[in-house]
């Protein structure tokens, strides 16, 4: 087994949401917290670095646009990438900015790294555009929409690209088994073109549908 550690919350919180560490829903983390947060980096790279199995090292989840700035994190990004780089070289995965950011905003800095991956989160909720969507609609969309956002990002010549979250969860009360397992097969289909891969939000919760052993147990989600 392989193993990604990832920087989910960081000193000051990069998007505001409670599971970054924010008590108060303020996003505060800016360029005075980067030497504190490349430290947290560094501490993890030395203690894993050397591990057989550590397959990379995802520097910060889900800074949030426009507060993150693009200049304090890209001051960061590069480095950490160097903290990283005197223990191990194992794969670098730089998340891309929630909001209105594009995910190839990051290409031009990973140009200039080795064994770097961009991670992108894809969900058909947290937005007002997924509400009273259909079924079908919320699968055209991933078919569609969400196919054609990550072939932008894997055909430009550019870095490795992660799925780094997903759930087969959608913002619908009335959907049935085969609802889900369509949505489902729909998306297994599209991240599976990623080129680093793809990791669903977690492989065992409390939420049945955004378990992967639970949707896999159950028939929801059926992996080739």
């Amino acid at each position: 087994m392989k193993v990604i550690i990832d920087l989910h919350a960081v000193k000051a919180s990069q998007n505001g949401d409670e599971h970054s560490g924010a008590r108060d829903g303020f996003l505060e983390w800016a360029d005075s917290n980067i030497d504190e947060t490349v430290a947290v980096i560094e501490f993890l790279a030395a203690r894993y670095g050397v591990r057989p199995n550590l397959a990379a090292i995802a520097l910060m989840n889900e800074p949030r646009a426009p507060g993150v700035t693009f200049d304090a994190l890209t001051k960061y990004y590069k480095a950490a990438y160097d903290a990283i780089r005197k223990y191990t070289n194992a794969y670098v995965i730089l998340s891309a900015r929630l909001g209105p950011a594009d995910p190839k905003e990051l290409f031009s800095l990973a140009s200039t790294m080795n064994r770097v991956a961009i991670d992108v989160h894809y969900y058909n909720l947290f937005s007002d555009s997924f509400t009273g969507m259909t079924v079908q609609q919320n699968i055209d969309f991933v078919n569609n929409q969400r196919a054609s956002d990550l072939g932008s990002l894997t055909s430009a010549n550019g870095p490795l690209v992660l799925v780094g979250e997903w759930t087969a969860e959608f913002a619908r009360n009335d959907a049935s088994m085969e609802d889900y397992q369509r949505f489902a097969k729909a998306q297994l289909d599209v991240y599976g073109r990623a080129t680093f891969g793809w990791a669903y939000w977690a492989y065992n919760c409390d939420r049945n549908h955004w378990s992967l052993k639970w949707m896999i147990e159950n028939n929801f989600i059926q992996l080739k």
